[in-house]
């Protein structure tokens, strides 16, 4: 192992703030360091740099306790990153990163060598620092500054880089900077990086490991998945903490959840239902969580008006997310805030239901074409030509759904909708066999994520059952409405 940490101990005065910690650090692995407030990160970063004294155990570098090092052997070893530093010099950006060879130079005089020069040009090439290089470093903005005293510590050409928050005081994109060139130096240039993060979220995506203090000690310590647990950091952080999966890396990723509520009013009232031969709007008073295969906004996510968008049978468009967009400007609806489907069904022939159940509502609205009805078993007999949705079912319950439960939400209303084919006895044009559904039909589930905690929706559950039975209505309803009026 590259840094070893025994039975460590240490504080201030007579009152102990690390006690008994012991873990290990690979070579170029980036191990990072969370906590709350008082929990003994800084600390334990003062001791392992040798600026505070132990009290017991030891820190190894390389199998040597850091007293074995004298201070220039021990700079050359490791370097140290602190949170923002102030400067109250014009160095230029090459004088403050050249002061990090100290360590490499000698005499009374110490003068840079040849090498010296050479190191200091590599970094600041490595860091994009070249062009700022002869600027004082007073003239340059928080996240510049961190950079050159990211350089500085660089120079040392350490096997080990300390960091005390190195974030703290940057905006995003110079977070997202500095962490890519640290990551990128662990993966191609092995250095070992420990660092103390307030950040869990910024920490899980560039970490390999994490250690979780608390009141000193280590609490648990592995990958981020196995330290963001929700239970574990409620505990330690004595908040209300949400846990769930990166939608884009395989990281986690929390939020703190806030004590206070919002009384609304209703929001899956059929009322709040705008009905024209263009579009079905259906706007709420407050955004609801959402899942859903929608032209815009699929996947999970926070919508508070909701369109189906009616277009011809013929409609072609290689763009259509970017087409809605464009009728969001028309319609003055904000784009962020706004979620679209797109139908060759007549919208106007569309069927709802709306239920009142023990402990929530639902409100279930659906618009069904039947001109590209499809066996699901011979889809490829169709070919793969992209066509407007003809079934488009919305779901909005009153309550407050898991994860799961708009997962299996989704599949009853599917279940219910092919049951409605069924009975409806919609066949595939092509092969003459039951139609399963449309190709292009999609889904919507929306709650509004108050109230009783709804944990299933499966069939034989009340939601799920409530689900099957009114989307089946609803969908038998919407074909019959397509039969006997407009034909798409």
């Amino acid at each position: 192992m590259m840094i070893e940490v025994n039975s460590l101990s240490g504080g201030y005065g007579d009152r102990t703030i690390v006690n008994q910690v012991d873990f290990s650090v690979a070579r170029g692995e980036f191990f990072g360091v969370a906590g709350p407030n008082g929990c003994g990160k800084t600390t334990l970063f003062k001791m392992m740099s040798g600026v505070l004294p132990l009290w017991r155990g030891t820190v190894s570098i390389d199998g040597r306790t850091i007293d074995q090092y004298d201070r220039n052997s021990l700079a050359r070893k490791v370097a140290t990153l602190p949170q923002l530093q102030q400067s109250y010099f014009t160095y230029s950006v090459q004088e403050t990163v050249m002061m990090g060879r100290y360590a490499y130079q000698s005499g009374l005089f110490k003068q840079p060598s040849m090498e010296d020069e050479q190191v200091v040009e590599r970094i600041l090439h490595q860091l994009g620092l070249d062009e700022m290089k002869h600027l004082p470093i007073t003239q340059l903005s928080g996240g510049e500054r961190q950079r050159v005293y990211l350089a500085q510590a660089l120079s040392q050409e350490p096997d080990v880089l300390l960091l005390d928050e190195p974030t703290n005081h940057l905006d995003f994109s110079y977070q997202k900077q500095l962490l890519d060139e640290l990551k990128a130096l662990t993966n191609n240039d092995r250095l070992t990086v420990v660092s103390i993060f307030h950040d869990l979220n910024i920490a899980s995506l560039y970490c390999d490991r994490l250690l979780l203090m608390e009141k000193g000690s280590i609490k648990k310590m592995g990958t981020p998945v196995a330290v963001m647990q929700r239970p574990l950091l409620e505990g330690v952080y004595q908040s209300a903490i949400d846990v769930y999966a990166n939608p884009t890396v395989a990281s986690p990723q929390m939020n703190v959840l806030p004590d206070y509520t919002l009384k609304y009013s209703s929001t899956v009232s059929p009322d709040l239902l705008q009905v024209s031969e263009e579009k079905l709007l259906f706007q709420t008073d407050r955004p609801l969580k959402t899942y859903s295969s929608a032209v815009v906004g699929a996947g999970f996510g926070w919508y508070q008006h909701f369109v189906n968008y009616h277009v011809e049978k013929s409609f072609s468009c290689e763009a259509p997310d970017e087409l809605m967009k464009e009728k969001f400007k028309e319609w003055d609806l904000p784009e962020y805030d706004t979620l679209a489907m797109m139908t060759a069904a007549y919208v106007t022939n569309y069927a709802s239901r709306c239920v009142q159940e023990d402990g929530f509502s639902l409100l279930v609205i659906v618009t069904a074409g039947l001109s590209n009805a499809v066996d699901v078993l011979y889809g490829a007999k169709h070919g793969f030509t992209p066509a407007p949705g003809t079934v488009n079912t919305w779901v909005f319950v009153e309550g407050e759904l898991s994860e799961q439960a708009f997962i299996q939400a989704i599949i009853t209303a599917t279940e219910a909708k092919t049951k409605a084919f069924a009975d409806c006895e919609i066949t595939d044009r092509l092969t003459g066999t039951p139609a399963t559904g449309t190709s292009t039909d999609s889904m919507l589930v929306a709650a509004t994520q108050t109230g009783v905690h709804l944990e299933y929706a499966g069939t034989i559950t009340p939601l799920g059952s409530c689900i099957g039975r009114t989307v089946y209505e609803a969908t038998v309803e919407a074909i019959k409405n397509s039969s006997i009026g407009k034909q798409p």
